[in-house]
């Protein structure tokens, strides 16, 4: 069974080139897409098979990176990557991260690590300039009670409807439309950090998949068809976040599903295929 990395070693390279993020956050706008419930198998196989082209142009060397996510649902995950801690490179560690809150003693902490005074990186970006805003997917940002209100909660604008959420079959269409409206209006010398988080890929997806039907429930296959749902908007989000300046985009699972495996279904669980998840960053080159 996978498990997170909890040991110190050798420092082997990221198979994701790693920029100076102190460069970056001087200069860029940032994106950090998660798509919730994302499976690394299922992941790999549509940009192998040339299923999700929009995603697969951007991916380094056309694969996603193998990691282990920092939480099996979403609340623990975002919890652990608004803290600087995105999924963790497979291989053995310390692995340099990208953004850090000052700690000492911290083994993960490296020179082109962007590192902040505050207590999560949403501040932290916010500290030195850039406006932040959150167009929320599943439950845990809907800001309907107070645990659903402690993510959006973070950032200096958050957005969340039902058209956004897990029950809507044309949810990341819509959230692609918001994330344009919140980039147009932006005064151009403002950055932007922009977090989505994805909710077609969670259950129920069974809607995506040519012939399925809700007595049949969800599948590894609606997952998938899910996946190609979004794969057919995401082209817009990233036109409209480059289109003011350069955009640093971090796009990641921030936990897997299972559908049956060993027997389990779903995820707040320990099992590999929830915490093995698909990882990538990369450039948007801004206009010209």
């Amino acid at each position: 069974m996978s498990r997170p990395d909890t040991t110190v070693g050798t420092q082997p390279e990221s198979t994701a080139a790693q920029p100076d993020m102190n460069t970056v956050v001087d200069s860029d706008d940032i994106l950090l897409i998660t798509l919730d419930t994302l499976r690394y198998d299922v992941a790999c196989e549509l940009a192998a098979a040339g299923r999700i082209p929009n995603l697969a142009q951007h991916l380094p060397g056309g694969r996603w990176e193998e990691r282990h996510a920092p939480g099996s649902f979403t609340y623990a995950s975002h919890q652990a990557m608004f803290a600087g801690f995105l999924p963790t490179p497979v291989a053995q560690g310390p692995h340099p991260r990208l953004f850090a809150a000052e700690f000492g003693g911290s083994e993960s902490t490296a020179d082109g690590t962007f590192v902040y005074a505050e207590s999560n990186l949403v501040a932290g970006l916010a500290s030195v300039g850039y406006h932040t805003v959150c167009i929320g997917g599943v439950g845990f940002f809907n800001r309907r009670g107070a645990l659903g209100s402690v993510l959006p909660g973070l950032f200096d604008e958050a957005h969340w409807s039902p058209e956004l959420g897990v029950t809507s079959p044309t949810s990341f269409e819509t959230q692609v439309d918001l994330a344009s409206r919140v980039v147009g209006r932006l005064p151009a010398e403002r950055r932007l950090f922009l977090f989505v988080n994805v909710s077609a890929l969670h259950q129920p997806n069974w809607f995506f998949a040519e012939g399925a039907t809700a007595d049949a429930g969800d599948t590894r296959e609606t997952h998938a068809a899910a996946l190609e749902y979004v794969d057919r908007h995401i082209g817009r989000l990233f036109a409209a976040m480059s289109s003011r300046r350069r955009c640093f985009a971090i796009v990641c699972s921030d936990h897997g599903t299972a559908y049956g495996e060993d027997g389990y279904t779903g995820h707040r669980l320990g099992h590999p295929v929830v915490w093995t998840v698909p990882y990538a960053h990369f450039f948007l080159e801004g206009p010209r």
